[in-house]
């Protein structure tokens, strides 16, 4: 498993289960019983959202998956070949318990090298989306979830693992609400989508003043929010230069799509800034997951230009505001001293994103990429400063 050991220990910022079948619907109240079903589709199993088949994750049952870091040598030297998804991903595996449950979980835990962990869910991240017209039946489903999540895995877990309650926040007194249910039972960090909210009048940012009582009580109990890259909704604009209405489909091939991949945590990072979130709450702690950095630099670079022009539209210089709240997991292939060096090494987290095979299968190996760091700075970004942020 795996290569060494290292001299302090891991708090990885971005582990993965993967949902049972009945893990969305298993508390769903019974009038809601056929929002979401699972059906059979030329013998294979897909999950139905409200009588619509989505291809959003292929295999929604998640017996069988990719490989842990199945990509690890196409993020590492491309795809010269131009090989399909499915041919990058190999022969596939048979889940496993450890991917399913957390005791097993703790044992793999520990053949990894890894003390701590965060843990996302996988299938999570289409409800939203596929229920925008509707904010009550999210928050319903998302309930629903968190008790599957809370039942299974519970959302601290020996002190180890730390599940990530799902948080939808279309009504606010709702959203609230679901915060306080999972705070009684354990959470620590909860799972807020990078993308608009969806409500009775439309979409709007989950920055402007009308959820203040809700990150007012995320400040209040020093809660981390993490922000996972999902669905957010943006095969919309794609769609309009395509010209057809398909869903998000990550596991096929899209150049256009692939040229705005990051805009949804620009934007969300970006809206957080602007509209003045970041400047009400200075004591928010924000962790952006599986989102990379290669946005960020960007993203600063035109924060700094519309201050310069448009200062009176701030309270503050935003580039602060960003470099003080906004804690970021970069990607293994890139850059971790010019990260460090752009918004602080503090503010740097470990994340492996295991078993999906876009992560490392060796989490360990994550260290590789921070030579140029010295041993008290890589001890922070592989687990210190999670910890910190977590007060664990």
């Amino acid at each position: 498993m795996t290569t060494r050991a290292l001299p302090y220990p891991l708090f990885d910022a971005d582990n993965h289960l993967y949902e049972t079948q009945d893990a969305l619907t298993r508390y769903l109240p019974k009038q809601y019983a056929g929002a979401i079903r699972y059906v059979q589709v030329d013998g294979r199993t897909k999950i139905a959202i409200r009588g619509q088949i989505s291809e959003y994750i292929p295999n929604p049952t998640f017996d069988v998956v990719a490989r842990p870091g199945a990509m690890e040598d196409y993020f590492r030297h491309g795809n010269p070949e131009g090989k399909s998804k499915r041919e990058i991903f190999g022969e596939p595996m048979r889940s496993v318990p450890a991917f399913r449950e957390p005791g097993p979980r703790l044992e793999l835990m520990d053949e990894l090298g890894i003390q701590r962990t965060l843990m996302f869910p996988t299938l999570a991240s289409l409800i939203e989306e596929r229920m925008r017209d509707d904010p009550d039946l999210i928050h319903v489903v998302v309930h629903a979830l968190n008790q599957w999540l809370h039942e299974t895995w519970s959302f601290n877990y020996k002190d180890r693992i730390y599940t990530t309650p799902v948080i939808s926040l279309p009504v606010v007194e709702k959203a609230i609400a679901e915060l306080d249910w999972c705070l009684e039972r354990g959470a620590k960090v909860v799972l807020i989508r990078p993308a608009p909210v969806p409500g009775y009048r439309g979409p709007r940012s989950f920055a402007l003043p009308e959820f203040d009582p809700f990150w007012k009580r995320i400040v209040d109990e020093g809660v981390l929010v993490g922000m996972h890259s999902s669905d957010s909704g943006y095969s919309r604009y794609a769609n309009d230069w395509e010209g057809h209405g398909a869903e998000m489909l990550p596991f096929k091939t899209n150049a256009f799509r692939m040229l705005a991949e990051w805009r949804p945590v620009t934007d969300a990072v970006g809206s957080m800034a602007c509209h003045g979130l970041l400047s009400r709450f200075p004591e928010l702690k924000i962790a952006v997951i599986e989102n990379g950095s290669s946005w960020l630099p960007p993203l600063l670079d035109q924060l700094a230009d519309v201050h310069k022009k448009a200062p009176e539209a701030f309270t503050e210089d935003p580039v602060e505001a960003v470099k003080r709240n906004i804690h970021v997991s970069p990607f293994w292939e890139e850059d971790m001293a010019e990260l460090a060096g752009l918004i602080g090494v503090e503010r740097v987290l470990f994340g492996s994103d295991y078993p999906h095979p876009e992560g490392l299968a060796d989490p360990v190996s994550y260290v590789d990429a921070l030579g140029r760091l010295s041993e008290a700075d890589q001890a922070k970004i592989m687990g210190g400063n999670l910890a910190r942020l977590m007060s664990v």
